[in-house]
Order: structure tokens, then sequence, then C-alpha cells
């Protein structure tokens, strides 16, 4: 048995000799064994933006913490049990008179950030809609009563006003613009009615558009994060390390409604805006190019069509005749790639730039059509059409109406016509079945184009008929308001 193995081991035994010969004579720039005081280091370097190689400083989010808490508030709601009538205008409602029903005491919770030494707290729309009473707790647990001093649905932001007899911490803006995809930022706020909390996560999208606010003419154009947001956040604070307010917290992408992995928040740059108009006018001045266009979320098919899947930009489908974009040159088929300078692709881009302007603002436009890009400069309009200022409709029997745009007009072919655009708690939501976006023509046969002309109408009489339709929808809808008192304070 040895005698068979001695001929195995003697030939692996010069083959390993022979081998080693071979490498140590013809390799000799690189030999087999390597003493690690000697070795060269990997070619391996940290990865930077800016190409430069190097150990990165860690960041640090000690004092965007502590400063920023100090700042965010807690935000609870109350809205007091009422009682609904509801008029089916059937059988049973003309036998037995309206049912009424009792809706019982609701409370809320959500997050604010103060953004004065005197008090003005932003927060979201959703938070404060509807609320009777609104109760501000800082950090240390000090509560306050605050005042609801405007809202706009279509940004979902809302600005409150408290009272102190000192100057109040408060949180300055970053400009949004300048936030950066992997940025470290904090979200701050009161989550599932915890104390102030803090968490950290990095930028992940910017211009989101999400189709969660159903408003009339809402602007979304969020910034994504992977920052721990929860109920309760709404209205809080998303932070840079400087401690600077870069955005407002206001959702979450989420299939059980917590927590699951993205947040969405308002760039400061739309909230600051938002915020200077509710505050000086009571309404925000929304400014608009005239034109409706679609971008890149559209089919497949439908980009082909459109040619969006060989062009940059967002195509103009219709422009309003007189508008600014009408009258800059710009055309249907035309591909807008940039405002004052500023790509952009999304419906979410387009809006973040035009909404920090005012009505009478002109912007530079760049759009292609034909291969050939041309620049126009367009005077920005309010929905009306005009440059002009636009005050806050008062509020009627505690609803709010709008009138109806010039292209409004024209496509439903009237000459006046008010919209609803929240119905509230008073003689509206207790008497009708009626809906946000109904448009009323007349009531008792006046027409009406204002919520001025709508309140006139109701103070002729103690009951009104109101006509009027749904857009979308066949034929007219009639409602009857009895017991009118558009003196109470509803």
């Amino acid at each position: 048995m040895r005698t068979r193995l001695f001929p195995v081991i003697l030939t692996a035994a010069l083959t390993s000799v022979m081998t080693l010969f071979a490498v140590s004579h013809f390799q000799h720039s690189t030999p087999y064994f390597t003493a690690a005081s000697t070795s060269k280091p990997l070619p391996v370097n940290y990865v930077s933006y800016n190409g430069t190689a190097g150990a990165v400083a860690p960041a640090n989010f000690e004092l965007a913490a502590e400063s920023s808490v100090k700042a965010v508030v807690h935000v609870k709601t109350t809205l007091k049990s009422r009682v609904v009538t509801v008029d089916n205008n059937d059988m049973f409602s003309q036998l037995f008179g309206p049912q009424k029903y009792m809706i019982p005491e609701q409370r809320g919770s959500g997050s604010g950030v103060i953004i004065s030494a005197d008090g003005y707290v932003v927060t979201n729309n959703h938070v404060v809609a509807d609320a009777d009473e609104v109760i501000v707790t800082f950090n240390d647990r000090y509560d306050t009563k605050a005042k609801v001093v405007a809202t706009d649905p279509s940004t979902d932001i809302a600005v409150l006003k408290i009272t102190s007899d000192k100057n109040l911490p408060y949180m300055e803006f970053a400009n949004s613009d300048e936030v950066k995809l992997g940025q470290w930022v904090l979200a701050v706020g009161y989550p599932l009615n915890l104390d102030a909390t803090v968490t950290a996560g990095i930028i992940s999208a910017k211009g989101r558009s999400l189709g969660i606010n159903q408003q009339d003419h809402s602007i979304e154009s969020y910034i994504q994060t992977d920052a721990a947001v929860n109920p309760g956040n709404s209205g809080g604070a998303l932070v840079n390390t400087a401690g600077q307010l870069v955005g407002i917290n206001s959702a979450i992408a989420s299939p059980t409604g917590s927590y699951a992995g993205y947040s969405y928040a308002i760039p400061a740059n739309i909230v600051r805006k938002a915020v200077n108009d509710l505050i000086k006018y009571g309404t925000v001045q929304r400014a608009v190019i005239g034109v409706e266009y679609v971008d890149r979320s559209i089919t497949a098919e439908q980009q082909i069509a459109t040619g969006l899947d060989k062009h940059d930009g967002v195509y103009v489908v219709t422009v309003r005749p007189n508008s600014g974009a009408a009258k800059g040159g710009i055309q249907k088929g035309d591909f807008i790639t940039r405002i004052n300078g500023e790509l952009v692709n999304s419906k979410g881009e387009v809006q973040a730039m035009v909404a920090r302007y005012h009505p009478g603002d002109n912007v530079s436009i760049t759009y292609s059509r034909n291969g050939k890009e041309y620049n126009t400069n367009v005077l920005l309009t309010n929905l009306n059409g005009t440059t002009e200022i636009m005050k806050g409709e008062p509020k009627v029997l505690g609803a709010t109406f709008r009138p109806l745009t010039e292209s409004e007009k024209s496509s439903y072919n009237t000459d006046k016509g008010v919209v609803l655009t929240d119905i509230g708690r008073g003689a509206f939501s207790r008497q009708t079945k009626m809906i946000k976006g109904f448009v009323i023509l007349q009531v008792n046969n006046s027409q009406v184009g204002s919520a001025g002309d709508l309140l006139i109408a109701l103070s002729a009489g103690k009951s009104a008929q109101i006509a009027g339709f749904y857009p979308g929808r066949q034929g007219m809808y009639y409602y009857t308001l009895n017991d009118v008192n558009v003196s109470s304070d509803e």
C-alpha cells in the first residue's frame, strides 16, 4: 500500500516545486507572500457628490433638534356635537318631516410650527378644518388657545395666531429649492399624541404629485423623505441640519395608515408665500400661466401620441383665450421645458415654480415647437383672468363659495354662478345634501355671481329655493332652505 502511494506523493511534491519556481522566475514584481506592512491599499474611495475623496463628517442633529422642538407645537382641535337635519325629499320626509341626526363631539390632533416671535403658527388646513376650538401646547406642556387666521385648502395650509406676553421661539424658513436628494432632514412633531418627537431621514424625491388633495386648483409638489412620520405629525416641521424649516409635513404613503417608509412635506417656498398671502389678504393670491398640460404621469400610449416620449417638459393640451400664455405665443402642442431658467418635467415642478408668484408678475418661459426652442415672457393672472387682488369670500350661512372663473363660465355656457368650496356646519349643511363643487346659478329666480349676490338673495325672505348643477352630471338640482337667517353667526 505504501509503495503505491509513494509515486503519487513524489509527483505532487515535484509539481509544487516546479510551480513555485515558474512563478518566481517569470513574475518577479508580484511576490506570492506579502507582508501587511508593505501592502498597497486597494483602490477604494469614499463616494462624494463633488468627486473628491476623503472621510465625510457624520451629520450632527443635536442643535437642530434642540432648537426646532421649541418652535414646534401640538395642535389639538375640538368639533362640538351638533344636530344635522337631512331632507331627502322622499315620501318618508313628506309624511314625517326631515330626519335629524346627532353627531357627537369630535377631537383631533396635529402639529404646528411657530414662524414669528409674535405668535403666528403654520399648520395644515386638514388639521384645523371646521374646528370650533383650537388649543396649542408647547413642548414644556404650556397650553393656550389659538385663533384660526385663515386657511387655504388648495395648498393645505392654515395660519393660526396665539397671544403671548413674551417673544416666542420661532423657526426660520429655508430656501426649499436648494434642498438636494440624499440631504439629511429631521421630522419634528407630535405623532400619535406623544410629546415632541424628532426622527431623521434623507430627502428621497422632490416635486412629487400624489393626487391626495382633491380641492379645486390644488397644488401638490411634495418633498419626499424617509423620516418616520405618523398620524399627528401633520403640520409639523421638516428641518435641515441648520435648524431651518424646509417643509411642512403633510402626508404619508402607507397601506395601513401608519408610517411605511415614505412621508411628504409641502416645500417651504410654497408655505412662505401662502402664509404671507393668508395674513395679508385672507386668501392665497394664486397665479396661473393660462394653460392646461400633461406630463409623464400619463400612460405610455398617451406619451407616444403627444410626443412626450421623445421630448422634455410638459405637453400643452389647452391654452386659455386671452391668458398670459396665449398673449405670449404659446400654443397647443408646445412643450414647456423651463420656467425662469429652471427645468420642468412634471406637474409638481410647474406648480412649485408658479405657486411662489402673484398675479401681475412676469415669468420667462422656454418652450419647444417642432424641434425648435423659443423663449417668451408671460404675464401671470389670477383664476378670473385678471391681475387684481382677490379677497377672501365671506361665509354665507356657514359655507364658503367662489365665483366661476371665465373659463368655467365659457365651459358651462353661463354668465354667472358661484361654486360651493366648503359647506361648513351652517344651514346649508343642516338642511340640504349639497356637496362641494355644486354650482349655484339662481336663488328664488335671482342670478348670483358672487358670495355677496348669494347673501343678498338669501336675505330677501325666510325661505329660499336654490337652483344649480353639478359639473359632469346631467340636469338641474334644486335645494330648499327654510327659516333662513343670514344675520346669525354660523
